[in-house]
């Protein structure tokens, strides 16, 4: 399971984004402290949301200390700092996300999901459908698929979440976006054509479930 350090030493800030992160089927470990977030890389953590205040040693340093120990791994820094030279300096510093203080925890949640994507292997294969999310193509097997953009995005999403429920208002937000209020039938008219590229059966699923009230999954087999 995916696992997110979060960096901040405001139990106010802290507590609510802890459970935020974990209703979205993540893990979670906090620390306080700057020393904390560094000694805790390497240790199966997959992205660091770090704040650059800290009692003991500053944000940037910190972000300076993680890149050292590993080039890939996501940092997207969340703090008060909002001046442009601040975005610049923590840029700069390896971060490769910026978020302000106060911010939009849906909108946070969304670039947590970008950031994960986009560190995941190129290539993920579950039950032979295979995705090459650089090139944009897919197969089932040996056999490339015929996607749209949105096919395409929609297998990605599921494939990257194999096994777990991918709740419509997740897909609609991310394959979509956020401002999209037209009807999540759209939604459902992908799942199908989808699901007949895949040559898979709406009423005894091999790829795609439907999960009623909530989402689709993508089976592991």
């Amino acid at each position: 399971m995916t696992s997110i350090l979060l960096v901040e030493d405001d139990a106010a800030i802290a507590t609510p984004l802890v459970r935020a992160i974990q209703r979205e089927g993540f893990l979670v470990q906090h620390v306080s402290q700057g020393t904390e977030a560094v000694s805790a890389v390497g240790h199966g953590i997959d992205l660091v949301i770090l704040d650059l205040t800290l009692p003991d040693i500053d944000g940037l340093d910190v972000c300076r200390s993680i890149r050292t120990v590993d080039e890939r791994l996501p940092i997207v820094i969340l703090t008060a700092r909002s001046e442009e030279a601040d975005v610049v300096i923590g840029l700069d510093a390896g971060a490769d996300d910026y978020v302000t203080k106060p911010f939009r925890l849906a909108e946070l949640l969304a670039r947590l999901r970008v950031r994960l994507r986009l560190a995941s292997p190129r290539y993920a294969v579950v039950q032979g459908v295979r995705v090459d999310t650089e090139a944009h193509r897919a197969w089932l097997d040996d056999k490339e698929l015929e996607l749209t953009p949105k096919e395409f995005d929609l297998l990605a999403l599921l494939l990257a979440d194999a096994g777990r429920v991918v709740s419509r208002k997740r897909i609609m937000h991310e394959i979509w976006d956020e401002h999209y209020y037209g009807s999540t039938r759209t939604l459902d008219m992908h799942i199908s054509s989808l699901r007949k590229k895949l040559g898979d059966d709406s009423l005894n699923p091999r790829f795609i479930t439907t999960v009623r009230g909530v989402g689709f999954r993508l089976e592991l087999g």
